[in-house]
């Protein structure tokens, strides 16, 4: 009986371990199984959002793009109206319908871009700008009559390759995901580091480089407008942060880190602003606009990686990809911007690969070069009257030394064509 009872409880308690085990299987599947459901819910909403934000980014630089030419075209109505121009201090374009419909169109765009920062990373929104750059010039082309030339539309294709290729190496989400957070991270060694160093830069350049090369050096304020508006896109980014988590059911407007960005980006963009305006006052604008777009964007991308370390948990390809893509926008926005005046296009350079030109001769007893020939010009008129018959007629708005330095470059080219086909 002994061993009955043995038997009987040593079989109870390989029951009793059996089950036991049995349970802490099951708990720890269930476990698994809803961390994977978190983990998918989190996956999931990281996209959503990340898709929103790009939305918000491309809709918003086709408002922009779009607000500078209906503006453009309620200008000119007032001009030939015979209306005093904005320019000339006159104010009637407040009365034109056209003009408000661009105002209108901006302050769409600029409400989406600050909405974007709320669901995307200040990596992706800010160089995604660029986009505005080109829906202006192809409206312009379109509706306003400019010409876009070969290099315009060189620059429009690398425009969208360079959007997209940072779209889809750049981070998905950023670190930060509360109000809360941001308020931590900002505390941080590291960001405080940068903020001093703005504020130290822009105090050297307001006070010591402005008056001495302000009028002569477009660098010094976009430097002012590029620091000071990289501290703006982060205040724009906690903004939009509290404003999705108040809609969300949760007032982050009583957090003074709400305040502090909202005060912050008040107070830098009307910095921003003023220097901008200044730049665009004193240089041309397809001098300013991709210098300062190069300098905005970069330190964006370093004060974004600095406080919201969205660069943390991207690969070395996507690394690459991103700082890849950003950089085939800057040359697309130079090419759309700095050489927007010249009269470039196919069928000019193929008349100028076309032309072949024989060995120097002589004329009038002096020796012609190639280069003259090319340009139907004598050498001793090669500072005279302007190259009528040179492909890129429309350069004539620059100095003769610029034509004739262009013109001997151009006959050097053509009279290595010729000395390799002989």
């Amino acid at each position: 009986m002994e061993r009955n009872s043995i038997n009987q409880l040593s079989k109870s308690a390989l029951v009793n371990s059996k089950s036991s085990l049995i349970t802490k299987l099951r708990v720890t599947r269930e476990a698994d199984f809803y961390s994977e459901i978190a983990l998918d819910h989190n996956n999931i909403e990281v996209s959503r959002n990340f898709y929103i934000g790009l939305s918000l980014a491309v809709s918003s630089s086709v408002f922009i793009g779009a607000s500078f030419i209906i503006k453009k075209k309620g200008l000119l109505k007032i001009s030939r109206e015979g209306k005093t121009r904005a320019g000339s201090g006159g104010y009637g374009y407040l009365k034109e319908w056209l003009w408000w419909a661009g105002f209108l169109s901006m302050a769409v765009g600029e409400g989406a871009n600050f909405a974007a920062y709320a669901f995307a990373p200040a990596t992706l929104v800010t160089p995604l700008g660029a986009l505005s750059v080109l829906v202006s010039a192809l409206l312009a082309s379109r509706f306003l009559g400019e010409r876009l030339n070969l290099l315009g539309k060189t620059g429009c294709l690398l425009c969208v390759l360079g959007s997209t290729v940072m779209v889809l190496h750049a981070p998905k989400e950023g670190n930060v995901a509360s109000v809360e957070e941001l308020g931590e991270k900002s505390l941080q060694s590291g960001f405080v580091n940068y903020v001093i160093f703005v504020v130290v830069v822009s105090l050297v350049m307001i006070f010591y480089c402005v008056p001495r090369y302000g009028n002569s050096n477009v660098i010094v304020h976009i430097i002012i407008c590029s620091v000071i508006g990289s501290l703006s896109v982060m205040g724009c980014k906690g903004v939009g942060l509290a404003l999705r988590e108040t809609v969300a059911g949760t007032n982050k407007f009583t957090q003074w880190i709400t305040w502090f960005c909202i005060f912050s980006v008040v107070i830098c963009v009307t910095v921003q602003m003023n220097y901008l305006n200044k730049a665009l006052d004193l240089f041309n604008t397809s001098v300013v606009t991709p210098i300062y777009y190069v300098f905005f964007t970069s330190f964006v991308i370093v004060a974004s990686a600095i406080l919201f370390r969205e660069w943390g948990n991207m690969s070395t390809r996507d690394v690459l990809g991103t700082i890849s893509g950003f950089l085939i926008i800057i040359c697309a926005i130079f090419l759309l911007n700095g050489f927007k005046d010249w009269d470039i296009n196919l069928a000019s350079l193929n008349s100028l690969l076309q032309r072949r030109e024989g060995p120097p001769v002589m004329i009038h007893g002096e020796t012609t070069s190639t280069s003259s020939l090319l340009f139907d010009n004598h050498p001793n008129s090669i500072y005279g009257e302007s190259r009528r018959t040179t492909p890129f007629s429309s350069f004539s708005s620059f100095s003769d030394q610029y034509h004739s330095t262009t013109t001997l470059a151009v006959g050097s080219i053509t009279s290595a064509i010729y000395e390799e086909n002989s």
